[in-house]
């Protein structure tokens, strides 16, 4: 049985939607169409989204909600007790989405655990679907053989015009396993880019969303994150931006392996 997530190519990333600040840019992004909302354990912005979500009037059913255990709740006595208190916190029952931020440092908790943990979640049906976050394919591969590649809906990496991860994104379209690419804006340096630019020229629309529109082209999903709705409303363009075959070979010449998540705790990347 396949538990492969439609999840929607564009999303909303919540890091930093802290406060009433937050609040307000997520009410925002919902008012503009957003339904796709990502967010964390370690984000501090659960509460915002359950709460956005409620005020926005809609019902629970037109939203796609992902959250992350993070990686100090893995252990065994940790996992599932955080994911209940997510499911608090986001006041949602349950989400839509549910991923393991980044796996265990030196397998520091033992990778069978948390790996069954979040199938254990889906079975509780607490979440509709599963996947990981940050995940070379080594350990793509033993998620698959410990809980089948179809229970595995996303893998969430870090992906933006510098960083296409060719390996890791050729051996997830040969599995059929879509990317879900955060920072896919590289903290906003793609509107500066010369190329993309003159592309968005064309389109009528920013560099941001040329950047956008290229990742979903390639077949990822997309969680920009933005607290100005001149951006959200520039980003969401995107949907409707059709690259010609010219200007996607065009941008794919800007790869250059440039990652900007990189902590001391990340695993081996591909790319």
């Amino acid at each position: 049985m396949s538990y492969n997530a439609p999840i929607p190519q564009l999303g909303l990333g919540t890091y930093g939607r802290t406060g009433d600040e937050g609040m307000q840019a997520i009410l925002t992004a919902i008012e503009i169409g957003y339904r796709h909302i990502d967010t964390a354990q370690s984000y501090d912005t659960e509460g915002n989204v359950g709460e956005a979500i409620r005020r926005s009037g809609l019902p629970r059913s037109d939203f796609f909600v992902t959250t992350k255990v993070a990686d100090t709740n893995l252990s065994k006595p940790d996992f599932l007790p955080s994911v209940e208190k997510s499911l608090e916190t986001l006041g949602t029952g349950q989400v839509d989405l549910l991923l393991i931020h980044w796996p265990s440092q030196d397998d520091q908790v033992p990778f069978e655990d948390y790996v069954l943990a979040l199938a254990e979640a889906r079975q509780r049906g607490w979440t509709k679907h599963i996947g990981v976050s940050n995940f070379p394919i080594a350990l793509l591969e033993k998620t698959f053989a410990l809980i089948g590649r179809a229970s595995v809906a996303t893998d969430q990496v870090e992906i933006h015009p510098y960083l296409q991860a060719p390996k890791l994104a050729g051996y997830c379209r040969d599995k059929g396993l879509t990317l879900t690419a955060y920072q896919p804006l590289y903290k906003g340096a793609v509107n500066d880019d010369a190329l993309l630019k003159s592309i968005a020229a064309e389109h009528s629309v920013t560099a941001a969303a040329i950047a956008l529109a290229f990742l979903m082209a390639e077949g990822h999903a997309v969680i920009p994150a933005s607290g100005s709705e001149k951006n959200l409303r520039a980003n969401f363009a995107a949907r409707d931006v059709a690259l010609t075959a010219d200007e996607i070979a065009r941008i794919r010449t800007l790869d250059r392996s440039v990652r900007h998540i990189n902590p001391a705790k990340s695993p081996r990347w591909d790319d």
